[in-house]
């Protein structure tokens, strides 16, 4: 995953490099979103995760996007091609997130499976914040730090399709062709909820992730490689702690409830962020420290939950519509971030991302009552009827 943010890392040196505007450097990031969006579209309705190996899909596809981002580097001196290869490597990644969950839940059942995908969701946030790290660190040249990212991300393949199969909860792959379940689970009560939980989680989470290095570049004064370094501990180390937090959470307290409260709490993040502007460093990291671990800890408590509520023959399309749909809204709030902070400052930025979690909240409040509550008298009139 440290592919996706590979660009966003190095967006001063590029915007210096290729001579573009602010709009042009918002592409950077929203064309992965982008390319994230028509994979995951392509993969749901033709069941990929689901009819073939998915250890084989994950790394073929982490093979895809190491390369895509390795041309950047090596090859492109422009940004409209650059642009084109981070749609190709957000469509590679559409394969690696949505099916590492997948064959993560297939090891687990209930009980371990919230803290297992919480370890999942942790070391995507790490990973996903390196490139802030490698450039937060001497000053590393563009090139050097996207070439990193893409080692990783070929590292990844190789484990994918040497050492990764799927757990004893898996289905075998060969199920029936059923591009339609894309739809069909939004029928039901348990998947709607999960989804629409997820949906306001993503309203915030990538808008936060991709603009947090110039919102404090503009609250603190800070220069590129400190913003950077802050950018890795609250997205890497913040929110990797979240992930575990959140998973051990959803399995002690339940999916529902876990989720609400951590997304209560970024969401007031969300509103209190203009009073922090401008703070000490100190009271800025305690900040960001509370924002970053929060609106990760919420992240495999969705994936938990679906994969528990949907059809289990189709969790790999029921995981990777939940993906595109939320990556698809992740495009609305990073492009309007940068257009508030040109209106109103980047003091006021954020506010904008508010909505999502507390309205993600009510959801996930909802799929407590409603699913859980359900499940747990069922359980309880079977054990009277016994």
């Amino acid at each position: 995953m440290g592919t996706w943010f590979s660009a966003s890392a190095v967006i001063p040196a590029l915007t210096q490099a290729w001579q573009i505007n602010a709009m042009q450097a918002v592409w950077l990031t929203a064309s992965v979103q982008v390319g994230f969006v028509v994979g995951a579209v392509a993969a749901a309705a033709l069941n990929l995760s689901d009819r073939l190996p998915p250890q084989m899909v994950a790394g073929y596809a982490a093979l895809g996007a190491a390369l895509s981002t390795a041309g950047i580097a090596i090859w492109v001196e422009g940004y409209l091609p650059a642009v084109a290869l981070r749609v190709l490597t957000g469509m590679f990644l559409a394969g690696v997130y949505p099916v590492a969950m997948q064959l993560m839940a297939s090891w687990f059942g209930p009980t371990a499976r919230g803290l297992a995908l919480g370890i999942l969701i942790g070391a995507l946030a790490l990973g996903s914040a390196l490139p802030h790290l490698l450039r937060g660190l001497d000053q590393l040249p563009w090139q050097s730090v996207m070439l990193t990212a893409a080692l990783l991300s070929g590292a990844a393949a190789i484990i994918a399709l040497t050492l990764i199969k799927p757990g004893k909860y898996a289905k075998s792959p060969g199920t029936e062709h059923r591009p339609k379940y894309a739809l069909e689970m939004f029928r039901d009560i348990g998947p709607r909820l999960a989804n629409i939980g997820y949906f306001g989680h993503m309203w915030e989470l990538y808008a936060l992730w991709t603009w947090l290095p110039l919102f404090l570049v503009a609250a603190t004064s800070a220069n590129e490689a400190t913003a950077g370094i802050a950018s890795f501990l609250t997205i890497g180390i913040a929110g990797g702690v979240g992930g575990l937090i959140g998973g051990w959470a959803s399995g002690r307290f339940g999916r529902g409830r876990a989720s609400a409260v951590a997304m209560i709490i970024s969401g007031i993040c969300c509103l209190v962020s203009p009073l922090f502007f401008n703070s000490s460093w100190p009271v800025m990291i305690l900040l960001l420290g509370v924002w970053g671990a929060s609106a990760v800890a919420d992240s495999p408590v969705f994936s938990t939950a679906l994969s528990e509520v949907a059809d289990a023959r189709y969790t790999g399309t029921a995981l990777t519509t939940q993906t595109a749909i939320g990556f698809l809204l992740t495009l609305v709030t990073i492009q309007t971030v940068p257009m508030v902070a040109e209106l109103i400052g980047w003091q006021y930025s954020f506010l904008i991302l508010a909505p999502g979690p507390l309205l993600g909240a009510v959801a996930m409040r909802m799929y407590r009552q409603r699913v859980e509550g359900g499940r747990e008298k069922s359980q309880i009139s079977v054990q009277g009827s016994s």
